[in-house]
């Protein structure tokens, strides 16, 4: 991190976003000085200058929900700090994950917006006409058939030259794996908590 410009502000205050370092998410908006900075350095618990009680303030020392350092970045300017952390609880005094009001979880883009789909067509009512639906009403052992087929199919155009092949036929296994693992009751999050445990 560049030594922040703290003449830039009045007062010697930087406003900080503050993100979760695994989801992304912005949890929050504060401000730090230079005294903040270094007690957040020294104590690894984000600590900033409350502007409303005229002194330095560790988020959670009341609360218990504490936003645990992993990372400083500087902006380009050196007058925005960018920080990283690891969330004990919801950061809101409100109670919600975010001063925006938004759930804090991980977001793979459009695969979470697929999942989503899926388990919208998986609870739509009966009679459904869709795909998804339809595998979900032939049961676990249909859809894991389905899974092999697709892998199959992957494994087969990776040995040809055709990559739009390749691509199509990983694009029908993901797809049908998202489908295997709602049928189960699990999540892309889950496994992929499983990848970064073995990382």
């Amino acid at each position: 991190m560049n030594t922040p410009d703290w003449s830039k502000n009045e007062n010697g205050l930087l406003p900080a976003i503050v993100q979760d370092a695994t989801t992304k998410i912005v949890l929050m908006l504060g401000y730090l000085n230079q005294e903040a900075l270094a007690k957040t350095l020294e104590t690894k618990k984000v600590t900033f200058y409350s502007r409303t009680k005229k002194r330095l303030w560790t988020k959670g020392e009341e609360s218990g929900n504490f936003l645990h350092l992993v990372d400083i970045k500087n902006d380009c300017d050196n007058d925005t700090l960018l920080i990283s952390v690891r969330p004990d609880g919801p950061t809101c005094h409100t109670g919600s994950d975010t001063c925006w009001d938004e759930e804090n979880t991980s977001n793979y883009g459009f695969l979470s917006k697929l999942e989503t789909v899926i388990k919208q067509r998986r609870t739509a009512a009966d009679g459904s006409t869709s795909y998804v639906a339809s595998l979900f009403e032939k049961g676990i052992n249909k859809i894991a058939q389905k899974v092999g087929e697709e892998a199959v199919e992957t494994v087969i155009e990776a040995k040809d030259t055709n990559d739009d092949l390749f691509l199509n036929e990983s694009a029908d296994l993901l797809f049908h794996y998202l489908i295997l693992l709602q049928a189960k009751g699990f999540t892309l999050e889950q496994v992929v908590k499983v990848l970064e445990q073995r990382h």
